[in-house]
């Protein structure tokens, strides 16, 4: 399987899984105003699963180290499998919640608080399992990521103050959001052996905790949205057959929204190996930065704040891209 060789090579994945990830809730933006988010989830979570499947059997099967794809998921164990299906099946339900934090909220809001706060638990949650880095900077980086949070909280609160028909649930779903993300991607290393070279007898390579992971996405979804398509958080109740009158380019929104996404997952388990846990999602979670500018410059959601929120929001996001280097450079 591809495994990468330096930490400068594993910081540019994480790069890509921050682009990834910051862009991949813009296919949500364009899909039909009347396309309700429950029905959006179902293709997001069948490309999250195909892409992991074209991953594992692709470069997760090919070269001579590590295990090839088939091979490691015949000697998975049980409590490893079940590690990264509950990863899934947390990161399921903290998304269903975040993409109706960006429906309601927008993307910058969304992505600065909940991921915001999920990078903030995440980090200290995989530097507590896998202590790789300088923790004084890790945790300085943290910091000012946290400031760049309650920034963004501020000029939201002033633009809700300003127009009636912006509601704080946005917010409140997003730090919900934000605290469940911030917990599944520890199940996920956990199921994995820590060197990509060295297979452990049990563990699971990245490439198969991915497609794990995505299976107990795609299974949680027939439960959690299920549910909230029945007892949706805004609006009326919606039906199944809604999904079969869907049209194409929702569907491929959808799909390809979910695909995007598992890319930046797939890089950001394989750069784990040379970067460690902490370090590779505290870095790709940089996507925050990536979503804040396309919700703050090309969305324009905040074309209605007071005057200075433009300036809060710079700063925010200067806050944002000090603390992601001091994540960069504490390994």
């Amino acid at each position: 399987m591809f495994i990468i060789e330096s930490y400068s090579t594993a910081v540019f994945f994480c790069f890509i899984t921050m682009i990834a990830w910051g862009s991949s809730s813009n296919t949500q933006k364009l899909v039909s105003p009347d396309w309700r988010v429950e029905l959006f989830c179902w293709d997001y979570a069948f490309g999250i699963l195909i892409t992991s499947i074209i991953f594992a059997l692709t470069i997760g099967s090919h070269g001579i180290e590590g295990r090839s794809f088939i091979a490691d998921m015949q000697q998975a164990s049980i409590e490893n499998i079940a590690n990264a299906l509950l990863g899934g099946i947390i990161f399921n339900a903290a998304n269903i919640l975040f993409i109706t934090a960006v429906s309601i909220a927008g993307i910058s809001v969304a992505f600065s608080v909940g991921s915001g706060l999920s990078l903030v638990i995440g980090v200290i949650v995989n530097y507590i399992t896998s202590p790789i880095g300088n923790a004084n900077l890790l945790f300085l980086g943290v910091f000012l990521i946290i400031i760049a949070i309650l920034l963004n909280t501020i000029a939201y609160k002033s633009m809700s103050a300003t127009a009636g028909s912006v509601s704080m649930k946005g917010l409140l779903i997003s730090i919900a959001s934000g605290i469940l993300m911030g917990l599944f991607f520890k199940y996920v290393a956990n199921s994995m052996f820590l060197d990509f070279k060295i297979p452990v007898e049990g563990k699971l390579s990245p490439y198969s905790a991915v497609f794990i992971f995505s299976v107990g996405f795609l299974l949680s979804n027939l439960i959690l949205n299920t549910f909230l398509m029945m007892k949706p958080i805004v609006g009326i109740p919606v039906k199944f057959s809604g999904y079969l009158k869907g049209t194409v380019k929702n569907h491929l929104l959808g799909f390809a929204g979910g695909s995007i996404w598992c890319i930046g997952m797939s890089f950001s388990i394989i750069a784990s190996d040379k970067a460690g846990a902490a370090i590779s999602y505290g870095l790709a979670s940089g996507a925050i930065v990536v979503a804040s500018v396309w919700g703050i410059y090309f969305w324009k959601e905040f074309k209605t704040a007071p005057k200075g929120t433009t300036l809060i929001l710079n700063i925010m996001l200067i806050a944002f891209l000090s603390g992601l280097i001091l994540i960069v450079i504490s390994r």
